[in-house]
């Protein structure tokens, strides 16, 4: 190791002594060029006296020049990175090692031409600024060499700041194996012109034409602070070509000065929703979640285990984690203490069908806010086992609720799902149940208890974009169930989200629901993520129609016809208006249901369908 700080202070030590001496030959040549200019460079006619005070004031000029040099860190800067600040510091530092001379000069009574001060400073100038910016030049232009035989062809999208930033960075690099070979931007009035040298050679319609032509093997999407609807439309152009996609996260990167290289990202499926992220006004979650007991069933799971994390950040006075799967429990929990230690973490094992327990529990920690994530959700399996989905999700709502209302929760959040609309299947119609119950009870206790509906989540346990993702790595086929089912996407986040937002709204009966934008194709999703990794669809991975599953259908409601929409203060959140319930009624037939699942109902979808009239009963 000292060998090594040996050879590196050598190394530094040798570099600034080439700088000294090249300094104070710069200093002798300006010193006599500024004369030679002043006489259009013919030397017989410089008068004696101008030449004999420059000559005998040289040794004070060089130490004038190497201390304001010095002082001003012209011997302290890599210079291989040198910028516009470096040439601010030489121009200074020339300034005022010519002004100190010339003061000097004056003083001496030396006599020299009115001209020599300025030229002078202007030729010090230069032969300062070529000593220190060739190395980067000459640096630069060997690394562009290399890359032109083996480098990586590059195409920026967005002649913004952020674009600036980005391939000022690949091109000033010398790790960077990138070759910057053309601009696309969507105003007009950019096209033609240069950044860093590199052409804006016009809008998103010659993306395609552009990337063969110079046989693009890369996409850098540079426009940060453009809408996801915008940035879904490129993607769509950019995928016509076979070139990697990469993106900046987003405008906070712009704004906090992060963007660079390191902070670009493979483009995900998630970017080509179409829409912008849900926005959630986290003042209002701190307001009703800090200093408060809060329990999540389910919390080891994709939605359950999300809820912790975002409740954990927000100082709760105990946060109560419940799973029926210990494994799942544990991963959260080992997770939580690491990263918040301070926090007051209970996690427990045990179902919500579980009257006592849940009894229990309640009575023991008496949480203050209920998240009721706990369900089953495979739609295909919970056809195949529907008395299960009916105990869990229906009963296991029931028991939970009927204990937070007893111990008086102050309120009990329903995470629930766009299946419950007219639902086809046990999964959504039992889900539809279960929103019935919150609803009705919301009238009858102080407890405010409302329903939070939102579509598929992507990377959740069960969902399509894992499931394509390792068919996709065991080289294929992708399974389809139809060319045309679509459905309603969101991210893990933006679901927690609308449940915590949903809390803070929550009055009592509501069923919150996420304008989610633009429904999405699931073949368009089962393209796009083919292409995003790496392959061609039909080459290297195929696609295979299966056919509807049991209980599926083409597409997913958000709303059912009769409950309308109430806008909230997040224009994304909407309210459904509670549908009136022949109460008694009701509740005889889950006392019916209940028994029947009990006994295992050979076929309970009848009985289902008599509680949801909605439900679409297949033969």
């Amino acid at each position: 190791m000292n060998k090594t700080l040996q050879s590196i202070n050598y190394t530094l030590i040798s570099r600034r002594l080439f700088l000294i001496a090249y300094d104070v030959l710069a200093v002798f040549a300006s010193s006599l060029l500024a004369l030679l200019w002043r006489y259009d460079f013919h030397y017989d006619e410089i008068a004696p006296h101008f030449l004999e005070s420059i000559v005998s004031f040289l040794p004070y000029t060089i130490a004038i020049t190497l201390i304001v040099f010095y002082g001003l860190r012209l011997y302290h800067s890599l210079w291989k990175f040198a910028s516009v600040t470096e040439l601010q510091n030489i121009v200074t530092a020339c300034l005022v090692a010519s002004a100190v001379q010339g003061l000097g000069l004056l003083f001496t009574n030396r006599p020299v031409p009115r001209s020599y001060y300025f030229s002078y400073a202007v030729i010090l100038i230069a032969f300062t600024f070529v000593n220190r910016f060739s190395y980067r030049f000459f640096r630069g232009l060997k690394h562009k060499q290399q890359n032109k035989k083996n480098g990586t062809n590059v195409m920026i999208i967005g002649a913004g700041d952020a674009g600036n930033v980005i391939i000022k960075e690949i091109v000033s690099s010398t790790f960077s194996r990138m070759v910057i070979k053309c601009i696309i931007d969507d105003d007009e009035n950019k096209w033609g012109r240069y950044i860093q040298g590199i052409r804006v050679e016009g809008g998103r319609e010659k993306i395609v034409e552009l990337a063969n032509l110079y046989g693009i093997d890369e996409i850098i999407i540079a426009i940060p602070s453009a809408p996801r609807s915008v940035i879904k439309e490129i993607l769509q152009v950019c995928q016509e070509t076979d070139c990697k996609l990469r993106t900046l996260p987003g405008m906070y990167q712009l704004v906090n000065g992060e963007v660079d290289v390191s902070k670009l990202r493979d483009v995900e499926v998630e970017d080509l929703l179409g829409r912008d992220p849900i926005h959630v006004d986290l003042d209002s979650i701190l307001g009703y979640v800090q200093n408060q007991t809060v329990l999540v069933t389910g919390g080891g799971g994709s939605i359950g285990s999300e809820l912790c994390r975002q409740v954990a950040s927000h100082q709760p006075k105990t946060l109560i984690i419940l799973d029926i799967y210990e494994n799942n429990a544990y991963d959260i929990q080992q997770e939580l203490k690491d990263k918040y230690p301070e926090l007051h973490l209970v996690v427990l094992i045990g179902s919500v069908r579980n009257t006592n327990r849940m009894n229990s529990i309640f009575e023991t920690y008496k949480p203050d806010i209920v998240y009721h994530a706990a369900a089953h959700k495979h739609v295909p399996l919970m056809e195949d086992s529907p008395n299960e989905a009916i105990k869990n999700n229906v009963f296991g709502t029931w028991k939970t609720a009927q204990a937070a209302a007893f111990y008086g929760a102050r309120k009990f959040v329903l995470i629930s799902t766009d299946k419950a609309v007219n639902p086809t299947n046990i999964m959504g119609a039992s889900k539809r149940i279960c929103e019935m119950i919150v609803q009705t009870y919301n009238k009858h206790y102080d407890t405010e208890f409302v329903a939070v509906r939102f579509g598929n989540v992507l990377g959740s346990n069960g969902s399509v974009i894992p499931l394509f993702r390792k068919q996709i790595e065991a080289g294929g086929p992708v399974t389809v169930t139809h060319p045309d089912i679509i459905r309603y996407f969101m991210t893990i986040p933006e679901a927690v989200s609308l449940v915590l937002q949903a809390g803070a709204y929550a009055k009592g009966g509501e069923i919150f629901v996420l304008d989610m934008g633009e429904p999405v194709k699931i073949m368009d999703l089962a393209k796009n993520l083919i292409r995003l990794s790496g392959f061609k669809l039909g080459e290297d991975i195929e696609i295979e129609i299966t056919g509807l599953r049991p209980g599926e259908k083409l597409y997913e409601e958000l709303l059912m016809d009769e409950e309308g929409l109430q806008d909230t203060d997040n224009r994304l959140i909407h309210i459904g208006k509670p549908i009136e319930i022949d109460e008694m009624k009701f509740f005889a037939q889950l006392q019916k249901l209940q028994e029947e699942a009990k006994e295992e109902c050979a076929d309970i979808r009848p009985l289902i369908k008599e509680i949801v009239p909605t439900y679409v009963l297949k033969q």
